[in-house]
């Protein structure tokens, strides 16, 4: 027997302290009565009593030990007394529980991995002492909290049962370092670590789980032998030599522990494209290209034609852009001159026509005018080749021959990669820009070739780039080309595509990318958080979604929509305790008596105040103390007893 809430000392001290209080009251207690007289007209002053010590009595001993009886029986509620064995400390357990992709998969009778590891969840809950605290953590490619350390078993239970496998692998490592530090960060004794699991990791993880300590580890195994053929990613870019064509490649793995084969079939707009049979060893990948030609945009969808445990990651969707054309129309007299620099992108469509032929409206995405001066400016970005001083789109300040180019705007887009110096000139202009235009080359009188930015973009050459003198200089196709991607950026940004996994994605970036111009977000446009390091970025992501990185004139679109698996197991060291222990592993627990103390001290209480609260309360209103019908029962019973100890007294 033992006090819960309070210490013997404590529960003697408060007792004493309230006996002692409750004693006074009954000896200093004298009630004040009302004396009728006929008249004060005879009243004669008495004299004084001789003074004489009496002993002070408790008039009502029994209703003072029903007092006492009666508080002492409260305050052991209060205190919760309890029967049988004061337990141990109680302990703070966490449950790691798996809530990774493998998770979802099926087993015979149509159970789920996530089911089985919630009945196991729950028989555990029921083998761990009442007194003691549970924590459970979920744990995916992040360890989440679900609850507190809490000794409400009806709260875990709800929190097991809402547990659901995720889109990410299991990353035990973090999980149990999670679960280690938050029991060192809370007070009372650590209990166990349980990690309820079917045990899929990476390799990189079981290779670093090998040395962890099995101190207080319980391993709680849900078995898996099921196989699975899943995709594991798949790559979209278009082709070098033939930019209408997408270049498709796939990798599939079998997860299982038998060989086997496998028909992969890739549809586009809901149509088939190609199939193809595969025969994979247990544990290995296997990559297969496609080629497929198409400009327009649609859906493309990979999907293996097998029934398994795990059907999430047999398929996969991409959305791809469509391929369009740069629409340039140039005005020349002179067409031979110009046409191998436009005709030489296949992404360019190059429309020649002679000045006479000129219009402002012309639908086009860049307007070429080679050496002459239209009535009305085009609406359109322009390059202006060699225009004439009357009506130049910048003002020329003079005009040069036999100049030399000596400078290029290298920080620009428009002069990146240009580094030839020395260029002879037969005869060139020389503009007079605004303080807000780009001077993309110069000579030593100043500059000669202009960008301007606005509404409409326009690029200004004050002299013949495919004149006799340039034509064959490599500087002349890099600086159309560095216009063109000036003009229309997006017409020349790389594209890659690529279907994967949710979880931890690395990318390999181009040495020469500025770290400061990589930007990461989501489809929606948030940013994703990254890091960039040996030609590297690497980011995370628990959700399926759409992931879009721009890095220079590239542009990859991850869409993270198949489940993260892990290939490997774990393999838990010697020493670590396996399987769920045996019922009620810890102390028994005691029987709490507070409900049926406080109903004894109620009782007791009321007794009293039955008993002997008529007659106080006749006294406090100054009446004579008529005693009630329970006093006068009592009373009955009582005298003739009292008069017989009496008698024998004598």
């Amino acid at each position: 027997m033992f006090f819960l809430n309070l210490s013997l000392v404590e529960f003697l001290v408060l007792f004493g302290s309230i006996s002692a209080v409750t004693v006074a009251l009954y000896l200093l207690d004298r009630a004040r009565r009302k004396q009728k007289v006929a008249t004060l007209r005879f009243w004669v002053a008495a004299g004084q009593p001789a003074l004489t010590r009496r002993r002070r009595r408790i008039q009502q001993p029994l209703s003072l030990l029903l007092q006492l009886a009666g508080l002492a029986l409260l305050l052991a509620a209060i205190a919760e007394l309890r029967l049988g064995s004061e337990p141990p400390a109680p302990r703070n357990h966490v449950v790691i529980l798996d809530t990774s992709a493998w998770m979802g998969s099926r087993q015979a009778g149509g159970r789920t991995l996530m089911d089985e590891a919630r009945t196991r969840a729950l028989r555990y809950l029921d083998s761990v002492a009442s007194s003691d605290r549970v924590m459970l953590v979920r744990a995916d490619g992040l360890a989440t909290p679900a609850t507190v350390f809490e000794s409400s078993r009806d709260r875990l239970r709800e929190a097991i049962r809402q547990s659901r496998p995720g889109a990410t692998a299991l990353n035990l490592d973090q999980a149990l370092e999670f679960a280690r530090r938050i029991q060192d960060l809370n007070p009372g004794r650590s209990g166990e670590i349980v990690v309820i699991s079917s045990g899929r990791i990476s390799a990189r993880e079981a290779a670093a789980l090998a040395s962890t300590p099995a101190q207080r580890l319980r391993y709680v195994p849900v078995e898996s032998e099921a196989g699975n053929f899943g995709l594991r990613k798949l790559g979209f870019r278009r082709s070098v030599s033939t930019p209408d064509s997408w270049e498709i490649y796939v990798s599939v793995r079998n997860y299982g522990a038998q060989p086997g084969r496998v028909p992969l079939a890739l549809s586009f707009g809901g149509a088939p494209i190609a199939s193809r049979e595969l025969g994979l060893a247990p544990g290995t990948d296997r990559e297969v290209s496609f080629e497929y030609r198409t400009r327009a945009a649609g859906e493309l969808e990979a999907r293996l034609l097998s029934q398994d445990a795990f059907p999430e990651d047999d398929h996969a969707l991409v959305e791809l852009p469509s391929q369009q054309s740069l629409e340039i129309v140039v005005y020349t007299s002179e067409p031979g001159s110009l046409r191998p620099v436009f005709g030489a992108s296949p992404g360019v469509k190059a429309t020649f026509a002679s000045p006479s032929q000129y219009r402002p409206e012309a639908k086009a995405d860049v307007i070429v005018l080679d050496r002459f001066r239209p009535e009305t400016p085009p609406q359109a970005d322009s390059i202006w080749i060699d225009p004439p001083r009357a009506g130049s789109p910048i003002p020329v300040r003079a005009r040069l021959s036999g100049a030399k180019l000596t400078r290029w705007n290298a920080a620009h887009p428009l002069g990146a990669g240009l580094r030839a110096v020395g260029l002879d000139l037969e005869s060139a202009s020389v503009f007079e820009p605004a303080p807000d235009d780009v001077r993309v080359a110069e000579s030593d009188e100043g500059p000669v070739i202009v960008a301007r930015t606005g509404p409409a973009r326009t690029i200004a050459i004050g002299f013949n780039p495919a004149g006799a003198g340039l034509r064959f200089q490599l500087a002349t196709p890099l600086l159309f080309a560095n216009m063109l991607r000036w003009l229309a950026p997006e017409m020349f940004r790389r594209w890659e595509l690529a279907a994967g996994s949710v979880g931890t994605v690395d990318v390999p970036v181009d040495p020469e990318v500025d770290p400061s111009g990589v930007q990461v977000s989501h489809a929606d446009g948030s940013p994703v958080p990254f890091s960039l390091s040996a030609r590297t970025l690497r980011f995370f992501t628990g959700t399926p979604g759409t992931v879009n990185i721009n890095a220079g004139d590239r542009s990859l679109v991850y869409s993270l929509t198949l489940p993260e698996l892990a290939d490997a197991r774990w393999e838990p060291p010697a020493g670590v305790r396996r399987g769920l222990p045996a019922r009620r592993m810890a102390s028994q627990g005691s029987a709490p008596l507070w409900p049926w103390l406080a109903l004894l001290g109620a009782a007791a209480l009321l007794a009293e105040w039955l008993l002997y609260g008529g007659s106080r309360r006749a006294a406090y209103r100054g009446l004579s103390a008529e005693p009630g019908w329970l006093e006068r029962l009592v009373q009955r019973t009582w005298a003739p007893v009292r008069a017989r100890v009496r008698a024998s007294g004598r």
